[in-house]
């Protein structure tokens, strides 16, 4: 006879918490069956990368490609990344913008587990010992807004991964203003020196394999910054999980999503 789980406080609230606040799609808002996740048709509408992809930054490259291919991207070539590798939930378009704007600045922090889970599937194995650093927010920025979102994350996927979670091992050192609209070489002038490693923690950066996590990933300039702070302080090697990806070449190199549980 199969053992009964057993019931923590949680769980045990979980019927009255679903009678009071009946589950919804975060997107559409028709019912689903548990909080912390969509519904198929909106699934549906999330761009996950598949196919082929640049062996060095993971860009997808389409489907016509061989499978055993040692294929890289024509930016990789160009300038070969510094990271090991950056590993994204989707790739940015309406549906993910809309969870994003949901979770950062509608301030809807129980999309943090949902997002997490669905950036954990697309991480290789994390093998050895990692520390997982979100991407900082200044502490006016941080003050304004409540909370971290990366961090949020961060501490999600820590948690999964049983990983160690070093929630300030960077520091911004002072406010940056939006980077939208910008270049790519006036992101980074604006970034430079911004970002730093946290002098309290540079002995568990040092030698340490480093999951850098970041909500949006768009130009590459922030967790660029990032991760020449994390290198400086002495990171063995630094990859990348994000939730969405602004990749508006590759949205058509992806096929149909597959839910998540």
């Amino acid at each position: 006879m199969c053992k009964d789980r057993p019931v923590t406080p949680a769980s045990a609230l979980t019927p009255v918490i679903d009678f009071v606040f009946p589950p919804r799609c975060p997107l559409c808002r028709e019912p689903v069956a548990a909080h912390g996740g969509l519904c198929l048709k909106c699934w549906d509408t999330l761009a996950v990368p598949s196919g082929t992809c640049c062996t060095l930054c993971q860009r997808p490259m389409g489907e016509s490609h061989s499978g055993d291919a040692q294929l890289v991207c024509a930016p990789c070539m160009a300038e070969p990344p510094k990271h090991a590798g950056i590993a994204a939930a989707t790739l940015y378009n309406d549906s993910s913008r809309a969870l994003v704007l949901a979770f950062k600045h509608g301030r809807r922090i129980g999309l943090a587990p949902m997002m997490a889970r669905m950036m954990q599937v697309r991480l290789p194995p994390l093998e050895g010992r990692w520390i997982v650093v979100p991407v900082p927010l200044h502490r006016w920025r941080l003050m304004r807004r409540g909370f971290n979102q990366s961090a949020l994350l961060a501490r999600e996927i820590a948690k999964a991964s049983r990983q160690d979670l070093v929630v300030d091992g960077l520091v911004r050192q002072r406010p940056t203003p939006s980077l939208g609209g910008l270049g790519r070489k006036a992101r980074a002038r604006i970034l430079a020196g911004a970002i730093t490693a946290h002098a309290g923690r540079l002995a568990r950066i040092k030698g340490a394999n480093v999951l850098l996590v970041d909500d949006v990933m768009t130009s590459g300039a922030t967790t660029n910054a990032c991760i020449t702070a994390l290198r400086k302080a002495g990171a063995a090697q630094v990859r990348i999980a994000c939730f969405a990806r602004v990749l508006d070449e590759a949205l058509d190199a992806i096929r149909e999503p597959v839910g998540l549980a």
